[in-house]
């Protein structure tokens, strides 16, 4: 059982982190757990090395302590991503978090094309985070904007997808595994794989596994880590 003082030496904690979680709430309720259940002070040093979205599971990064310093070092590492494509149809956010805005066919649509696309996807690409995304434009996020209605220019980024596999094809559903650096949203490449193929795509499902060595399996639900701690200080 780790100490305080484990804790405020730093540690990193491998949270698998649950659907509709924010990655600050989990964070949030990890702090609290150190704090009520093992005496850590207030103030101690705790945050996450890469943000989930709500919609997304799996490998969230904590660090504690003087391992803080080490989150930009842990945010630059490769990730690896699972998940399900929905193509035909497209969201304003590319995912579920907003109702489908239009539809495509996708009759022309078989494996060997889908095989195919995804070659146009390995290696540097530019892409254009979604409009439903926390990038600041004009000092305020993107997603603000969105959900006042307002129309904003988005500028391409460079971002590397290292590995590119589809799992499964059922159509309209593709399964996926991902792995790409930094800054890569899954989402966009979600839209544009849909426009790749001449039809339009949107992410119904994502996962988390890997960042770096650092891998889900080895991971904890955040409520099992709280029931893990003991008030014996």
């Amino acid at each position: 059982m780790k100490t305080v003082e484990d804790y405020l030496d730093g540690q990193i904690l491998l949270i698998d982190k649950p659907l509709n979680w924010t990655s600050f709430q989990a964070v949030n309720k990890l702090k609290y757990a150190l704090i009520n259940k093992l005496g850590l002070p207030k103030k101690f040093k705790i945050g996450h090395a890469g943000t989930l979205d709500p919609l997304a599971t799996g490998l969230l990064l904590v660090c504690t302590g003087k391992f803080t310093k080490r989150i930009t070092e842990l945010q630059g590492q490769a990730k690896e991503y699972t998940g399900t494509f929905f193509i035909g149809a497209t969201t304003p956010s590319y995912d579920l978090e907003t109702e489908i805005d239009n539809t495509y066919p996708t009759s022309h649509i078989d494996e060997a094309l889908i095989h195919e696309t995804v070659k146009q996807f390995l290696g540097e690409i530019d892409q254009k985070p979604p409009i439903y995304s926390a990038i600041k434009k004009d000092g305020v996020r993107l997603y603000e904007h969105a959900r006042a209605g307002e129309t904003v220019e988005i500028a391409f980024r460079k971002t590397t997808i290292y590995e590119f596999e589809i799992t499964r094809i059922s159509l309209p559903q593709i399964d996926f595994r991902v792995v790409c650096s930094k800054g890569t949203y899954i989402r966009s490449l979600a839209y544009d794989f849909g426009k790749a193929m001449n039809s339009g795509s949107h992410l119904t499902a994502l996962r988390r596994t890997k960042i770096g060595d650092y891998n889900v399996i080895d991971g904890i639900d955040v409520t099992a880590f709280e029931d893990s701690l003991t008030t014996d200080v």
